[in-house]
């Protein structure tokens, strides 16, 4: 019999007894990651050939996969008429999802780093420029009509925020005496940023076209910073200053951007107040 007068690593796991080897997650953690290894490396597979596989139990088996098709991580589909044996209900196969992929890590930084130093020493820095302004641009397009509809400095930036969380920047915005802050808490290309500069450039770009005025751009993520901050003055070029609260004085491209502590925050995730923005704009 399989395993016979030894227990498997994954069945040790189970019984909640302590594996050997420094770092390595214990109990149900490493007993599901090698079931989702198992899905990985031979998906499509049963229950029970995770079980005979792995030592365990069929009840053990079907509590992970259960759990894993619970969280998103895996996903089941019915055996073809080839793969059954016999008569009766069609086996159940058990599949990873992208997201349970995921839990084995990607390359997609380095492929991407690779990529952009590809073009850089091809085509040279400005087409690397190029690529970052083509990038930003298709991501705040789709947004664009309700950028343009928002009459003020504030629900401009508000709409930017909103737009940037659904792309997955995790953006809220705050008031200041001389205008709003734009903080992204997460960065998609942070990884990427942080060796490609231009990313960020193009992004501050960006912002100040589709806002109608200048930006300063007061910490990245990429640059070792708690946020991506954005300062954004409120009045807007090209257009004469508002009558009321755009008439305010605006902020100097070239001055580091006053904070207001007492100020309110309107995040974009349902109202909750973010963490007061302190010198160099960095979020704590």
């Amino acid at each position: 019999m399989k395993n016979a007068g030894t227990s498997s690593p994954a069945a040790v796991a189970d019984s909640g007894a302590a594996a050997p080897g420094a770092g390595v997650p214990s109990g149900d953690g490493r007993t599901r990651h090698s079931v989702a290894r198992l899905l990985l490396e031979r998906g499509p597979i049963t229950a029970a050939a995770v079980a005979e596989e792995l030592g365990l139990s069929s009840v053990a088996v079907r509590r992970h996969l259960d759990a894993l098709v619970t969280e998103g991580e895996a996903y089941t589909r019915e055996s073809s008429a080839r793969q059954r044996r016999g008569r009766g209900r069609p086996a159940k196969l058990f599949l990873l999802t992208e997201v349970g992929r995921a839990r084995f890590g990607h390359a997609y930084d380095d492929l991407a780093v690779a990529a952009l130093r590809f073009i850089a020493e091809t085509d040279g820095e400005q087409a690397v420029r190029e690529f970052a302004r083509k990038r930003i641009s298709a991501l705040v397009a789709h947004h664009r009509e309700a950028l343009a509809a928002a009459r003020t400095t504030p629900e401009r930036a508000e709409v930017l925020a909103g737009a940037l969380t659904r792309e997955g920047y995790a953006a809220s915005t705050r008031s200041v005496a001389s205008g709003e802050q734009l903080c992204q808490h997460h960065c998609p290309v942070a990884h990427v940023a942080a060796d490609f500069p231009q990313l960020c450039e193009a992004e501050t770009e960006a912002f100040a076209e589709v806002l109608g005025t200048h930006v300063q751009r007061l910490a990245t993520i990429a640059n070792g910073d708690a946020a991506c901050t954005t300062h954004v003055p409120l009045t807007r070029s090209g257009r004469p200053a508002a009558n009321g609260p755009e008439a305010q004085q605006v902020l100097p491209a070239s001055a580091p951007a006053a904070t207001d502590p007492a100020a309110p925050d309107r995040s974009q995730t349902g109202g909750q107040q973010t963490a007061p923005i302190h010198d160099g704009g960095e979020s704590v």
